[in-house]
């Protein structure tokens, strides 16, 4: 015996604004309704049994825009023509997390597993669109269409409405933090302490958040492009849709493996600028840091961190920075402007550590020694440094944002990303075909910045 399931129903509509074959392989999530029948595999059919079951229906499958080369272009550089032929290597595992980014790949895994994933398919024989099991490594052919169980979503529905006050709190919090938005992106201003992404031990994140908060009129949730350090703060970017999140992500990938070719001042399409407050002053007022970094494992193996190697490490990273002073403190405290030119973990905490020897304000795991030697400084009577009872204000997630200042017991980590320039993507899009040989130079530029956080404002004022 065998179910073969039969539509009854089927339909797709495009996303409103889609334009031509851009985004034609998004279509909005709908209820499907399919009928199962019994049928004898001996040919002959036995007694029916009818039942109606709801299917989540995900985007036809249809091959992205290459985001590599629209980001190579975007930069300036000429895409490789072997790199723009479209390969079909999406298995059904990686476009279902593709499709539905706040499902946890363990739920994933065990609906393959229970074997509850359904795609159409024409059966030859009664020329009829049903339903068929499919594996998790199987490839997708164009057009083809994911079905999941919509039992998926019921724990989330029954809980819609619970504690709504809290909700209404934390969306007014959360939607608080948007810097920009339009059709293709959104940024926002990252607390800190707020994890980007989840995790084990983390019970609120970000991603999370935004998928609840930041939807609006949109099926798809909001898409990480690059990750800031939960302690850090500032601009956080993240794409609407699956097309332009793939795009940004490859522009940040693009603009870590191109940076050996960039030259100091010279324009670049993805610019990012950090302010970090650090304990001492480097020799220089400015310059470029160009020293690979690599993890080592310390504490016989019970952890690990990101330090300066030789390039011939077997984990070795090619990671530039370039920095300036912005101003200086006679109380030993330096104000700085770092651009990462690629994107390694904890570059810019380990370059100021360990390159030019100013670890950041509140580091305590690069600069731990520096830390300790700094506590005469708050007795200096020229820092005028006062100690401020003020009540910070309360926010939904406990996040306690008005301390850690340097005229606190403990500091906070002062590394925030104040300012990115990048391209338009939106604009991008409108192209019927932007992965075409098209001019970057008519791509306008977006100009993002984020005010500092409470701790970093109130330790500017101290200073300043």
């Amino acid at each position: 015996m065998m179910d073969q399931f039969l539509i009854s129903k089927f339909r797709w509509r495009p996303l409103a604004g889609a334009k031509k074959t851009v985004n034609a392989a998004f279509y909005q999530l709908q209820h499907y309704h399919a009928t199962a029948t019994t049928i004898n595999t001996d040919g002959g059919n036995t007694n029916e049994e009818k039942k109606t079951n709801q299917w989540l229906t995900l985007p036809a499958f249809t091959p992205t825009v290459d985001g590599s080369s629209i980001a190579k272009l975007l930069s300036g550089r000429t895409p490789d023509t072997k790199a723009r032929t479209i390969t079909n290597n999406m298995t059904a595992l990686k476009w279902i997390l593709k499709c539905c980014p706040q499902l946890p790949r363990s739920l994933v895994h065990k609906l393959f597993r229970l074997r509850q994933v359904r795609k159409e398919y024409l059966a030859e024989e009664t020329k009829s669109c049903q339903l068929k099991r499919v594996g998790a490594k199987d490839l997708m052919d164009i057009g083809d269409i994911i079905f999941l169980p919509t039992t998926i979503d019921v724990k989330s529905r029954s809980t819609k409405h619970e504690n709504e006050n809290l909700c209404n709190e934390e969306m007014k919090f959360i939607r608080g933090l948007e810097l920009f938005k339009d059709s293709a992106i959104i940024v926002i201003n990252k607390p800190p302490g707020m994890p980007v992404q989840g995790g084990i031990g983390i019970k609120r994140s970000l991603d999370e958040l935004a998928a609840k908060y930041l939807l609006y009129d949109y099926t798809e949730s909001p898409r990480l492009v690059h990750r800031l350090d939960r302690d850090s703060s500032g601009i956080l970017v993240m794409g609407r849709t699956l097309l332009s999140a793939t795009i940004l992500h490859s522009i940040f990938r693009v603009k870590t493996f191109g940076a050996s070719d960039d030259v100091l001042g010279s324009k670049r399409s993805l610019q990012k600028r950090y302010w970090a407050l650090v304990i001492g002053s480097p020799r220089r007022a400015g310059g470029l840091i160009s020293v690979p970094l690599g993890k080592v494992v310390i504490d016989d193996g019970k952890s690990e961190k990101i330090t300066v190697v030789d390039k011939f490490h077997m984990s070795a990273q090619h990671a530039v920075t370039e920095y300036r002073v912005i101003s200086s403190s006679s109380c030993g405290y330096t104000w700085l402007e770092l651009s990462p030119l690629t994107g390694r973990k904890h570059q810019l905490r380990v370059h100021c550590a360990e390159v030019l020897g100013t670890p950041i304000v509140g580091d305590y795991k690069y600069g731990w020694q520096a830390h300790k030697k700094s506590k005469h400084i708050f007795v200096n009577s020229d820092c005028q440094l006062e100690e401020k009872n003020s009540k910070g204000k309360s926010d939904p997630f406990g996040l306690d944002l008005e301390n850690g200042s340097i005229s606190d017991k403990h500091f906070r980590l002062h590394l925030h990303c104040k300012q990115m320039l990048l391209p338009n993507i939106a604009q991008v899009l409108r192209h019927d075909n932007p992965d075409s040989d098209f001019d970057s130079k008519t791509v306008e530029s977006i100009t993002i910045d984020a005010d500092l956080p409470p701790h970093m404002q109130r330790s500017w004022d101290l200073l300043n």
